[in-house]
């Protein structure tokens, strides 16, 4: 055989093997809560290419992410993601997900999107969030386990007092399901942003006064240790 004809054939054949490596998949997911108490604002899930991704751990936030982090708005990441013609999940909860509970939801990758992202808000927390950044989603049909860290979006100093949550506005936004779980007068735990890039979440520090002291948030219900949320994916072709 000739080199010619030869090396056509090698070609060909890592074509066809790209292509069985690049194809869609079905994806159902389901997001636990794992904290005590903590919420988690409306979730965004996003399946996209790898250079398309909703936030960069190292790198400063993006003012969509700033406004999901800070005030629980998804939409400024969920027109980004749209534009690049991600598959995406809004909202699957329809709502706050509660301690301890989970959502489901389910969709089709396209062949372009084989990495998947997933943020939400955590309440209360000044610009914190749940964060599954730039995943592999597995070709192999199976059941698959990731355990979700709490990022900081390194836009608010987290003083732990109530707020509006308005963007660049200091203070925690202070849903119905927690106003009688947040305290009033704290004196903020710091008004410093000590890295103003997305990095991992330090943890709320909260006290025992709830009239007054640093912290409007109690130290024995809304503090967490990592991972704050577990996600299930079952893949099927």
């Amino acid at each position: 055989m000739k080199r010619s004809n030869l090396f056509r054939l090698m070609l060909a054949a890592g074509l066809a093997g790209a292509a069985v490596q690049a194809h869609a998949v079905d994806v159902e997911l389901e997001i636990q809560n794992l904290t005590r108490g903590i919420y988690f604002t409306p979730i965004l899930v996003a399946a996209h290419p790898f250079d398309q991704q909703l936030f960069r751990v190292g790198d400063p936030a993006t003012t969509e992410l700033q406004s999901m982090a800070e005030g629980g708005d998804i939409s400024g990441l969920e027109t980004a993601a749209m534009a690049y013609n991600a598959n995406i999940i809004s909202n699957p909860a329809a709502g706050l997900l509660a301690p301890t509970m989970s959502t489901s939801a389910t969709f089709s990758t396209s062949e372009s999107n084989e990495y998947l992202s997933i943020v939400a808000m955590m309440l209360p927390t000044n610009d914190g969030f749940i964060g599954l950044d730039t995943w592999e989603i597995p070709k192999e049909a199976g059941t698959y386990t990731v355990y979700l860290n709490a990022y900081d979006a390194g836009t608010e100093a987290n003083d732990e007092i109530r707020g509006g949550g308005s963007p660049g506005t200091p203070g925690m936004p202070v849903p119905p399901p927690l106003e009688d779980m947040i305290g009033t007068g704290g004196s903020g735990v710091t008004s410093t942003i000590n890295n103003a890039m997305v990095h991992v979440h330090p943890g709320n520090l909260g006290d025992a006064d709830m009239m007054a002291g640093q912290s409007d948030i109690q130290n024995t219900v809304q503090r967490w240790l990592n991972p704050v949320a577990k996600v299930t994916i079952t893949v099927t072709e």
